[in-house]
């Protein structure tokens, strides 16, 4: 059984049709990325699987049971989600940020137990900020900051990890580091990883397979290898470009814009 199905999903803003007919699926430890041009409905379709965003009609379920199944609490248990940007309080330290995490296990009265504690510090030292551990939030790097939310992600103790571009404003060292720890994360800690990203290459490399979205319904669905070529790039895109074999990844050279895109 597929621990995500996306059955015939649409979303639409005032009238407009923002993504219809989206079906695929999600198997369990795989890491599938989602792409597309700019505006057309990565993250609202992240958005509807979570339920965030209301759907027009089809159905979201995870191993088999619907998401309005689902209670608030359950779900996060489930799934962890880490939207473009979120601005944490001021006056946290790291752990105490990554420790949100339990918050689907605990009782608001209660405080953390022993368990807890060992299952946050697993999550800093799992994402390399055990460190950091003591610092303000505030006071981190782009980098940095962005693993101790993959840390407070961890802390869920999820079966899949969501996020929508978690590269967006790094420079390219700290890109690459997210995508080696969500890549790890994956494979050490078997869980799944479902992510919108911008960077065709990042997402060939990192991806089991891809999700691409072109004129609000799916492009193409599947392994990189299978279907990254350069009609894809000039028809999503608009682009003129190369795609060449790099170690055993895709890798995409863009030599222009085409000329439908130049009008």
């Amino acid at each position: 059984m597929s621990i995500i199905k996306v059955d015939n999903v649409a979303v639409s803003f005032g009238g407009h049709n923002v993504i219809r007919d989206i079906s695929y699926t999600v198997e369990r430890g795989e890491i599938l990325t989602i792409l597309g041009a700019n505006g057309c409905g990565k993250s609202t379709l992240l958005r509807a699987m979570l339920g965030i965003q209301k759907r027009d009609q089809g159905e979201v379920a995870y191993s088999g049971q619907t998401l309005e199944e689902f209670s608030p609490a359950e779900l996060a248990r489930k799934v962890a989600f880490l939207p473009q940007s979120a601005t944490p309080p001021g006056d946290m330290t790291v752990e105490e940020w990554v420790g949100c995490g339990r918050y689907p296990y605990q009782a608001w009265w209660k405080p953390q137990s022993d368990y807890d504690r060992k299952i946050v510090q697993e999550a800093l030292q799992n994402t390399r900020v055990w460190h950091l551990k003591d610092r303000n939030i505030q006071s981190l790097s782009g980098g940095e900051r962005q693993r101790a939310r993959i840390a407070m992600a961890l802390a869920q103790e999820p079966e899949i990890i969501m996020l929508d571009e978690p590269t967006t404003y790094l420079d390219l060292s700290h890109q690459l580091e997210v995508m080696e720890l969500l890549q790890r994360i994956n494979r050490s800690n078997e869980v799944t990883v479902v992510m919108v990203l911008h960077d065709v290459n990042h997402a060939a490399k990192y991806s089991h397979r891809l999700l691409v979205l072109g004129q609000g319904g799916i492009y193409a669905w599947g392994a990189p290898q299978a279907i990254l070529t350069e009609k894809l790039m000039r028809d999503v895109y608009g682009v003129e470009a190369e795609i060449a074999d790099r170690d055993g990844s895709p890798y995409c050279y863009v030599d222009g814009l085409t000329r439908f895109s130049e009008q």
